[in-house]
């Protein structure tokens, strides 16, 4: 099939989109197309022909409008036989391909009316009422487009009770060729790691208020989604424990990851992510790490299943440097507890099974075309 990926706001190597569902699609025998708008311009990268339609520019407002119509048209230009986006903002572009014939697959990264409840730039007031028009945007789309893959089994479950005519859940699980190695314990340093998206609501605050109070550094690479928040961070006293990565490409992750001895994924208590799987706890597991991982049920199950770290209160700095002082005071404890997590992710949480889901939903929708 022709196959084009969509998205108005990711990066063009992002993990979910380009390494995973683009590249498995493509090693498949498809025929993958992915549009992003960076201006970082066209290339052809693991057999997907990248079309840039170029650099976001403005705020938000002007990235729903002319970033989501220069996708649009783009994708409108290719004509593919599916068009699969990631980008709640191009759903109504996205209703119009449908009308041209193109059949459409949204894919739902994150719960999105329990994430807009979280948004700092959305006034408080207005949450409630943009959660509730976004839910039924999407419930209504849902039940038009020809599937919906679900980062989670919690959010497939959401659109199938809203009539969604196939959904699918293709959980955002590590690549293991990428981050399982045989490190040698001995070879870690005695820090702890923070890798991905930077932001309150991830817990970073929390995070940088433990570090006084832990014998330990923070090996810290992610993009910062509030300007602000950097800035005061370095205020901080605990910013003088941290080292500071920046963005790390693939190989870099795994450097880091084979480099500390602990991975925090402290995530406060939103909506969106108390029933979220977070890509960074498999990634730690699948290094051989011990986790700290914020004590929500979904990730308590996953954690004290494997026996692969401990829980916390995300919110708690104190908890957080306790948790840390406890692993690095026990060496064989820690090492015992990264050993069951990547034994649990060898097991059960890997990206291959995933790819098989979306390569069978692919299958079903070549038999309806």
């Amino acid at each position: 099939m022709k196959i084009a990926h969509l998205t108005s706001a990711h990066p063009r190597h992002d993990i979910r989109i380009f390494v995973k569902e683009c590249a498995s699609l493509a090693a498949a025998g498809h025929e993958v197309h992915l549009i992003v708008a960076d201006g970082l311009g066209d290339e052809i990268n693991r057999d997907v022909r990248l079309h840039d339609v170029g650099a976001k520019t403005g705020g938000r407002l002007s990235r729903m409008t002319g970033t989501v119509k220069r996708v649009y048209e783009k994708a409108l230009q290719l004509m593919p036989d599916v068009a699969h986006f990631h980008d709640p903002e191009l759903i109504p572009a996205a209703l119009r391909l449908q009308q041209a014939g193109i059949r459409i697959v949204y894919d739902v990264h994150e719960d999105v009316p329990r994430q807009v409840l979280a948004k700092h730039w959305i006034p408080g007031m207005a949450r409630p009422w943009v959660s509730r028009g976004v839910e039924t945007l999407e419930d209504y789309a849902a039940r038009r487009f020809d599937a919906i893959v679900a980062a989670t089994p919690v959010i497939r479950e959401r659109f199938a009770r809203a009539g969604a005519r196939r959904s699918v859940d293709v959980c955002n699980y590590p690549i293991l060729a990428e981050l399982v190695r045989d490190t040698p314990w001995a070879s870690r340093r005695n820090e702890v790691c923070y890798l991905g998206g930077i932001s309150r609501t991830r817990g970073i605050e929390p995070i940088i208020a433990a570090l006084p109070d832990s014998d330990t550094r923070l090996n810290l690479a992610g993009i910062w989604s509030e300007p602000d928040l950097k800035a005061a961070l370095q205020r901080e006293a605990g910013w003088s424990r941290v080292n500071d990565l920046g963005v790390l490409d693939r190989a870099g992750v795994a450097e880091v990851l084979a480099a500390s001895k602990i991975g925090l994924v402290t995530l406060l208590p939103t909506p969106s992510y108390v029933e979220s799987l977070p890509i960074k706890l498999f990634e730690y597991m699948a290094a051989g790490m011990p986790v700290i991982a914020s004590d929500f049920p979904l990730w308590r199950g996953i954690v004290e299943d494997a026996g692969c770290g401990l829980l916390v209160d995300p919110q708690d700095p104190r908890a957080i440097a306790d948790a840390i002082a406890t692993l690095l005071a026990d060496d064989a404890r820690a090492q015992a507890m990264g050993e069951a997590g990547k034994r649990a992710v060898l097991a059960k949480y890997s990206w291959a099974a995933e790819a098989d889901k979306l390569l069978a939903l692919y299958r079903q929708l070549q038999v309806t075309t």
